[in-house]
C-alpha cells in the first residue's frame, strides 16, 4: 500500500505562515491607528479592558488543550503556558502583567476583573476560543496557537509605538509587550514542532490550517468590535 499523500514539513510551514501573512491581526485598521500614534487615552484603554478578557482566558484554553491530550510529553511542554499566564513563587505572570498595564493607562484593578468594560463581540469572539480548544482533537487546537509566529514582529512594533506616541503610560506598564517578546518565539517553535509532529496526515493539516485561519478570525472580531465600539462613540 503507497503511503498516504500528505504536505512535507517544508510546505505545511509555509501554508501556515500565509495565514499569518494575509490574515494576522496586525494588518486590522485599529492595529494600523494604534500604531500610528492615532489612538485616544480613551480608546487604549478601551483595548487594554477589553484584550485583558482574551489574557485572562488563555490559561483555560491551554488547561483545555491538557486535558484533552493523552500525551504525557506533550503535556509536560504544553504545561509551562498556564503558568507563564497565572504566575506561580511570588511571579504574577502574564495576567499579573496585564493588570500592571491597566494600572498604568488608568484603569483600576477591579475594572478589569469584574469585566464592566468587556464588550459582547469581543467576549463573544474569546469565549467561541476557548470552546475551540475545548472541542477539536488537540493537535488542532494547538495548531490554533500559531498566531505566536508572528507575535515576536507585533510585540515589537507595538513597544516603538507605545514609546514614541503614548508616552502617558509609564515604562513600567510595558512589561507584558517586552516579555512576550522572547516568549512567544520559544512558544511558537514548540508549538510548530508539535503539529508538525502529530498533525501527520493531509486532513490533519488541512484541519491545522483551517484552526490558525480561524484564530486569526477571532482575533480580527475583537478588534472589530472595539472598532466598532469607538466608532458608535464618535457618532
Amino acid at each position: 500500500m503507497s503511503p498516504e499523500i500528505r504536505w512535507d514539513d517544508e510546505t505545511f510551514v509555509a501554508k501556515l505562515r500565509a495565514v499569518g501573512t494575509a490574515r494576522y491581526h496586525h494588518l486590522h485598521p485599529f492595529h494600523l491607528r494604534m500604531n500610528a500614534g492615532q489612538l485616544t487615552p480613551e480608546e487604549i484603554r478601551r483595548w487594554v479592558a477589553n484584550r485583558f478578557y482574551y489574557q485572562r482566558n488563555i490559561p483555560i484554553k491551554d488547561a483545555a488543550i491538557i486535558s484533552n491530550c493523552p500525551v504525557r510529553e506533550v503535556r509536560r511542554i504544553w504545561l509551562h503556558r498556564i503558568s507563564d499566564h497565572d504566575g506561580f513563587d511570588g511571579n504574577e505572570g502574564g495576567i499579573g502583567a496585564w493588570l500592571t498595564l491597566g494600572e498604568a493607562s488608568g484603569l483600576t484593578q477591579d475594572e478589569l476583573l469584574d469585566e464592566r468594560h468587556v464588550l459582547p463581540g469581543v467576549r463573544f469572539a474569546v469565549d467561541a476560543y476557548v470552546t475551540l480548544a475545548r472541542t477539536k482533537p488537540w493537535p488542532i487546537a494547538v495548531a490554533s496557537s500559531l498566531t505566536e509566529l508572528f507575535a515576536p514582529d507585533l510585540m515589537r512594533d507595538r513597544i516603538a509605538a507605545f514609546e514614541k506616541y503614548y508616552t502617558w503610560i509609564p515604562e513600567y506598564g510595558l512589561a507584558y509587550f517586552r516579555s512576550r517578546v522572547p516568549q512567544a518565539r520559544t512558544d511558537s517553535d514548540q508549538g510548530l514542532a508539535l503539529t508538525l509532529r502529530y498533525c501527520d496526515t493531509l486532513a490533519m493539516q488541512e484541519e491545522a490550517v483551517r484552526a490558525l485561519s480561524t484564530k486569526c478570525d477571532i482575533l480580527w472580531s475583537i478588534l472589530d468590535a472595539m472598532e466598532t465600539a469607538v466608532t458608535d462613540t464618535d457618532e
